[in-house]
């Protein structure tokens, strides 16, 4: 059975998600960090004038689990993590995060096509962000070009974080190159791969390829050598994501094996992602100023008021979450390994 669907899907509830434990030494490691970027002296390295203490929405973005994850990707070495958390910082300012360009009236030409989309959520809840290089619109030859169409790449990331449930970190990447899809020139594909290995740590749950031509084939042979081992043992190619027990038929596109069609209409699709993104963000961030508007506060707290907020079109994901744990130890067998 095929269904069509024209917009993004809310994310399901996930019960029986546990809040994880820290042992004494990764607490007082979390506070070392904590207490840097908390201290009042505190200003951001290589911002502006060397006076740029941190914005509401620079404190939003340094939630706990922001911290843990760049502590855990740095094997909880406290000045490591303080050093890419300041690193982060300073590129999200020289990226155009706070300006613009990384807004979705700066973005949208490169999305015209549906070149990226943000729909279902694998069986442990993460979001699926579709890469569809046939859909290549705009030309990234140029600096600017490749500035825009990377700016692009990383704000739909950012919408797919904006889509996750409290307990979901990290998201599904799939990427398609059916349709004759040209694969990205080297210098883009190794920005992007430090982008996503420097200032987006554990944020890639698994990373999935499919439709491989021999050129493409070849091109990742090459860019291998470049990937992070950690991100290397998340892709993954040409999976069976339903027989792999990775995602339910409702959640994925055809192409993948399941059972949605998403007929591209720009002005349907665009629009209706930007308000769900919005609103949830809107919600979270309401929710974080009524806990304090601080650094730290955890993202099971301020996402706990949208568990559960599932529309009528609720994925079939949240109905059978009891009856899918094989599924879920697959799809986090793969991730972790």
């Amino acid at each position: 059975m095929v269904v069509e669907h024209k917009t993004p899907i809310p994310p399901p509830s996930l019960p029986g998600r546990t809040r994880p434990t820290l042992t004494e030494e990764e607490q007082k490691k979390y506070e070392t960090v904590l207490g840097h970027f908390t201290d009042p002296k505190f200003v951001v390295p290589g911002v502006g004038d060397g006076t740029h203490t941190l914005t509401e929405e620079e404190k939003f973005w340094l939630t706990k689990e922001c911290i843990l994850r760049y502590l855990r990707a740095t094997k909880w070495n406290e000045k490591d993590a303080i050093h890419r958390l300041e690193e982060t910082l300073k590129w999200r300012h020289d990226f155009g995060y706070y300006n613009e360009e990384m807004t979705p009236a700066g973005v949208e030409n490169e999305g015209l096509t549906g070149k990226e989309l943000a729909f279902g959520y694998d069986v442990c809840g993460r979001p699926a962000l579709y890469m569809l290089p046939s859909r290549q619109n705009t030309d990234g030859s140029t600096t600017e070009g490749q500035r825009k169409q990377l700016q692009y790449a990383i704000f739909m990331m950012e919408r797919a974080f904006d889509l996750m449930a409290p307990g979901v970190e990290n998201l599904a990447l799939m990427i398609d190159f059916s349709d004759r899809g040209k694969n990205p020139s080297m210098g883009t594909a190794r920005l992007m791969l430090s982008y996503l290995q420097n200032h987006f740590p554990e944020r890639l749950g698994l990373a999935l390829v499919c439709n491989l031509p021999w050129a493409v084939t070849a091109f990742f042979k090459i860019i291998t050598p470049f990937i992070d081992p950690v991100t290397r043992a998340k892709l993954k190619f040409n999976p069976d994501v339903i027989a792999d027990g990775l995602f339910e038929p409702s959640q994925v596109t055809t192409k993948w094996g399941g059972e949605v069609e998403i007929p591209w209409d720009h002005g349907t699709y665009w629009p209706a992602l930007m308000k769900l993104s919005a609103e949830r963000r809107e919600v979270q961030l309401t929710k974080w100023r009524a806990l304090g508007g601080t650094i730290g506060l955890s993202e099971w707290d301020i996402r706990e008021e949208e568990s559960g907020t599932v529309d009528e079109k609720k994925p079939v994901l949240e109905e059978k979450v009891d009856t899918v744990s094989e599924g879920v130890q697959a799809a986090e067998a793969v991730a972790a390994a």
